[in-house]
């Protein structure tokens, strides 16, 4: 299997594909006015306790307050408290951690109201995004994620991925580490540390130690609360830590800034592999020219279709997604109805495990496959379903079909669900429900291009339209793009652009700016 990153980086959004044998799984969608805030520290204020939940509610600058739970305060708690007091109280000199006193742990079933009190102020790390009507999870456990360790301060152990398997390099991890950290600190060693030499992992702990050292001084220097602390990586680098593998092939970006951010990331963590960093500059849009927006126009939605006609039927309530698999106006096998439902559901599992993770689906999910008559078959279907789950990263968890045929499945949620809306409004109408005559839609453009050559004396731009209709204009040798040429100057381009509706079209300046020569009236 062999992976591709797409990042397509818009003036309003940057988004990020990932890709599996030219095949979409995953694609994250962040605007640039919002940031990515899992893993961002902020220095808050408890603004109220709620002992009948045994938690709390901590201002951390959201519109709505976030949720800390006594059993998320963790054990080191106490001596996260004091060393934070001996900070704020002398704010020209940095206490050292090393010094720091490591206070007993807090019980276990204790209650919020002992430990905590209102107005105090606490160092808390967002686990969870806001979702719906509910604010941000928050944890006092810190911890700093780098791509061999994790940093977390006021915990002495030195903890190794289950994942790796040979209990020889698990002890050999676990010495290395326990002889190069230092006091005061626990690590835990991922699995891609598997094989690696002391010189990357202490770089890398190196790296960890100034983000505390940086996060705690800002800390000290907060003069506002509440304060961001320590802020993650941008997305795209945090994507990479978690995703990047030696089966990579290429990482392409059309941003300079991103690509240089990209490459000098890769350049960390690995130099060998830093050839994959490709800068795109090809003149289609960068999701087009890899097949990416195609796939996603098919892969959201209510309906799904994957294969000889079957399809999912996809439902998002409050409480938990529901997904209905249908054979649709497929021919029965010629071996009969259970063997025809066996061939539906194996495919309906595998779309299923790739839409989890292209939609980033979490909580509960429930699946009503085609009921089987065989306890074998069943079986397949369960082992087949936790098989295509294991590339995926979330926590998850399945059940084997209930008697009723329904598989249940948790998923961990840390953002809400990736929506795309699949349907177009209308660019002529705006909604309204009617359109100006479609015939007439090349006279539409060629008096816009008139408008801004003749008018606003723009003589070189782009226009993106629909590949159709970018056919009809480049049909036949003396074609209407030649004819706007010869009539209104060579520099015009026009480019074939999947992601635009029908009769909807994009002009851009030389510097990829667009320019709005949309507008509207009314239609009697």
């Amino acid at each position: 299997m062999t992976s591709e990153l797409v990042v397509d980086v818009q003036p309003k959004e940057i988004s990020i594909a990932l890709m599996e044998d030219k095949n979409l799984v995953e694609l994250q969608k962040e605007e640039h006015s919002l940031s990515f805030c899992v893993g961002n520290m902020y220095l808050g204020r408890v603004r109220k306790l709620m002992p009948g939940l045994n938690a709390c509610f901590v201002d951390v600058g959201f519109e709505k307050d976030a949720f800390l739970h006594y059993l998320d305060l963790g054990p080191q708690f106490h001596s996260y408290q004091k060393y934070l007091k001996q900070v704020i109280s002398d704010r020209k000199k940095l206490y050292p951690i090393s010094k720091a006193s490591i206070l007993p742990d807090i019980e276990k079933e204790g209650t919020i109201s002992n430990v905590l009190k209102q107005g105090q102020e606490v160092i808390v790390q967002i686990v969870k995004e806001p979702i719906s009507t509910k604010g941000p999870r928050l944890t006092c456990e810190l911890s700093f994620a780098g791509r061999y360790l994790v940093l977390i301060p006021f915990n002495d152990k030195v903890s190794v991925s289950q994942k790796i398997k040979s209990s020889g390099e698990r002890a050999r991890l676990k010495q290395l580490l326990q002889s190069i950290k230092p006091k005061n600190f626990g690590v835990i060693v991922r699995t891609v540390a598997e094989g690696k030499r002391v010189a990357e992992l202490d770089a890398e702990l190196k790296v960890l130690l100034k983000h505390w050292e940086e996060t705690i001084t800002k800390a000290q220097k907060a003069t506002k609360l509440p304060a961001l602390v320590y802020e993650e990586t941008s997305r795209t680098v945090a994507m990479l830590r978690d995703l990047f593998n030696p089966s990579y092939e290429n990482i392409y970006v059309n941003d300079e800034a991103v690509y240089h951010e990209v490459r000098d990331y890769v350049a960390l963590i690995a130099p060998e592999r830093v050839g994959i960093v490709k800068q795109y500059t090809g003149k289609l849009p960068i999701f087009d020219n890899f097949g990416i927006t195609k796939q996603i126009k098919s892969s959201f939605g209510r309906t799904v279709s994957y294969k000889s006609g079957a399809y999912l039927i996809i439902e998002h309530t409050e409480a938990l997604h529901v997904v209905d698999v249908n054979s649709g106006n497929r021919s029965k096998a010629a071996n009969g109805q259970e063997a025809n439902a066996l061939d539906v559901n194996l495919g309906a599992a595998d779309e299923l495990a790739r839409q989890l993770r292209l939609r980033d689906m979490g909580g509960i999910i429930v699946v009503d496959f085609i009921d089987m008559n065989l306890a074998e078959n069943r079986q397949k279907l369960y082992e087949r379903m936790c098989q295509n789950m294991q590339k995926d990263r979330a926590k998850h968890n399945i059940l084997p079909l209930s008697k009723f045929g329904l598989m249940q499945i948790t998923r961990q949620r840390v953002r809400p669900a990736m929506d795309v809306a699949t349907y177009e409004d209308c660019p002529t109408c705006f909604g309204k429900g009617k359109i100006k005559p479609s015939i007439l839609f090349t006279d539409t453009l060629e008096s816009k291009i008139d408008y801004m050559v003749n008018k606003l004396k723009v003589k070189k731009f782009t226009l993106h339209i629909h590949p159709y209709v970018a056919a009809y204009v480049n049909q036949g040798f003396y074609s209407l793009k030649r004819k706007w040429q010869m009539k209104y100057g060579f520099g015009i381009k026009v480019i074939p652009n999947q992601s635009l509706a029908f009769l909807q079209y994009k002009f851009y300046d030389t510097y990829g700016e667009e320019m709005d020569m949309k507008e509207e009236f009314e239609i009697k």
